[in-house]
């Protein structure tokens, strides 16, 4: 099977059964980089709201440029990984600084910008300037690797530019995005992950080695990933007059800079919890048990405990922030992994 036979089904394919997406319906540069950017290691049906609401914020590169640090974080809350939302603001401030506040019609151009690699700046150079780059992701290895019947394994880099290399002399130099949004979608919507592929209603059936062999559902090769890391946390909800209290998180490291609920490493008794509540200059009131909680990140696994500890201040503590429903809902981003634990600030 010679891979350019396989262009124009996929294109005609999509164009007749692609999905209706906020960032589709005007493919204009910045938008198709802030989407792809989001949509790294997140579902699109979680997106969709996050990115209407971004683009609402901050519609162009100068607003994303200039914006505080606590917006952008705002805005990001909840889609996790928030390096990418950093990256995002770096890459825009080198934008408005060397490119008039455009993203360049230029591969390699991209490809500088911080937070762009080879698949971002394919997308964005493929479905906004019509530049033949292919754009390979997760699902683009799992098609390839299907139709072709590959075993090569795709966590290796080595396979990941071979795909990219064997699709740049494929590429339709007038559909270049069509015919790449063509296998992200159907990777997303027919040729899915863990199992069966839904071969039936697949434009390529035919010429698909891996159905052929019946080994697609076999495929792609991936070498499993390392067991994360277990942690035991114990998260403290402290509250005083509506308000609970916040901590900002070290500047390196897991959830870098954002705001937390005070924590403590392990499984931290109430008398242990009281102590370093004393240390923050608060007098414990209260002590609720709240139960347990998990929360996963890519390489750790948070399990957690919480105590609800009503609070009267003692001596003002600069290491906490008092935030009232208000102020949480709209100015300070909070990670999810805290998330579980707001439903009992009013109990």
């Amino acid at each position: 099977m010679e891979l350019q036979e396989i262009v124009r089904p996929l294109i005609e394919w999509y164009q007749a059964n692609k999905r209706d997406l906020p960032w589709r319906r005007e493919a204009t540069p910045y938008r198709v980089w802030i989407s792809e950017i989001m949509l790294q290691q997140t579902r699109v049906e979680a997106v969709k709201g996050y990115f209407t609401r971004f683009i609402e914020a901050l519609p162009d590169v100068q607003s994303l440029a200039s914006c505080s640090e606590q917006q952008l974080l705002k805005l990001w809350e909840g889609l996790g990984y928030y390096n990418r939302a950093r990256n995002l603001q770096k890459a825009a401030q080198v934008l408005v600084a060397q490119y008039g506040g455009q993203l360049p019609a230029d591969y390699d151009a991209l490809l500088s910008l911080p937070g762009i690699g080879p698949y971002t700046a394919g997308a964005i150079a493929s479905i906004s300037y019509g530049i033949a780059q292919p754009a390979v992701d997760g699902n683009v290895l799992r098609v390839i690797s299907r139709i072709t019947a590959s075993h090569a394994d795709i966590s290796d880099p080595a396979t990941r530019i071979l795909v990219g290399d064997e699709l740049r002399k494929v590429m339709p130099v007038l559909e270049p995005g069509t015919f790449n949004q063509s296998l992200m979608e159907l990777g997303a919507t027919v040729c899915v992950p863990n199992g069966m592929p839904d071969c039936k209603n697949c434009p390529v059936y035919r010429l698909c080695e891996g159905r052929k062999q019946g080994v697609a559902p076999d495929l792609p090769v991936k070498t499993a990933k390392k067991p994360r890391k277990l942690e035991h946390r114990t998260i403290l909800l402290l509250v005083r007059d509506h308000r609970i209290a916040l901590r900002r998180r070290p500047p390196k490291g897991l959830l870098a800079g954002l705001w937390e609920l005070p924590s403590l490493s392990g499984e931290a008794g109430q008398a242990e919890a009281v102590a370093a509540v004393r240390g923050w200059g608060l007098e414990p009131l209260r002590v609720q048990p709240l139960g347990e909680a998990k929360h996963i990140f890519t390489h750790v696994e948070w399990w957690m405990t919480g105590l609800r500890i009503t609070v009267e201040e003692a001596s003002p503590s600069e290491e906490l922030v008092w935030a009232g429903p208000d102020q949480l809902r709209e100015e300070y981003p909070l990670p999810s992994a805290f998330r579980a634990y707001l439903p009992a600030v009013e109990a």
